[in-house]
């Protein structure tokens, strides 16, 4: 009994150990991702909350309601305050009126220029990452980099045009397309590439799936367990 006992308590370490990392790889992205919610969510009523004037601040209606004793958690009014506005706004732009006030403070700000470089490059990055528009990556790829028999991924931007295009048909490539070729694990950051079609593998996945393989360095695949299926060295 005496010499099984080390064997015991070492299974029942291993045990423990292994059901803390079960446990901590289920708890800990859960509780980031309310943490970060809950920080955002703070740092918007912080910043929305001020301009809101006194008699209609969340704390003082409650107070009204409620009576001045009332300590009803107000959390995250602020956001609703600026989804409400910022809704309000996109409307108001999409109309005549709106487009006319937006292109007058457009060029007004294009007089300032320190605030215009500014501006100007908030708008690209907003519309870039938020607006549906032909400017976001096509497809995602697999480009050669940085030597031949290396394979990178890469979003697919858009064909070449003008005197790049030109230039590289006077070298005589054909049809070139410009791939953006992320880092990891900050896909923010990369490389802007001018690539020859022909040499461009483009992937089925979507851009989604593509960027969580980048960020996770390769270890989060995507439909994984289809991927080791039809694979048969992984067998």
């Amino acid at each position: 009994m005496s010499e099984q006992s080390p064997h015991r308590r070492r299974g029942l370490l291993a045990g423990l150990r292994a059901s803390f990392l079960t446990g901590l790889v289920v708890v800990l992205p859960i509780g980031l991702t309310i943490y970060l919610i809950w920080t955002v969510i703070g740092w918007i009523d912080a910043w929305i909350l001020p301009l809101i004037p006194v008699p209609w601040k969340p704390e003082a209606l409650v107070r009204y309601y409620f009576g001045p004793e009332a300590t009803i958690p107000v959390r995250g009014v602020g956001v609703v305050v600026f989804l409400v506005f910022t809704v309000v706004v996109g409307w108001i732009a999409k109309g005549l009126m709106g487009r006319s006030l937006l292109h007058w403070a457009e060029r007004l700000v294009d007089r300032m220029p320190v605030v215009r470089s500014i501006y100007n490059g908030i708008k690209q990055i907003a519309e870039t990452v938020f607006a549906q528009t032909e400017t976001n990556f096509e497809r995602a790829c697999l480009v050669q980099y940085p030597k031949e028999d290396i394979w990178a991924i890469g979003f697919v931007s858009t064909k070449a045009k003008g005197e790049l295009q030109a230039k590289l048909n006077g070298a005589g490539y054909r049809q070139v397309i410009s791939v953006f070729l992320p880092t990891t694990p900050n896909p923010t950051s990369g490389f802007l590439l001018y690539v020859a079609e022909e040499d461009v593998i483009y992937l089925d996945m979507k851009i989604e799936d593509a960027a969580k393989l980048i960020i996770s360095a390769g270890l989060v695949y995507p439909n994984g367990k289809e991927a080791r299926v039809q694979n048969p060295a992984a067998k």
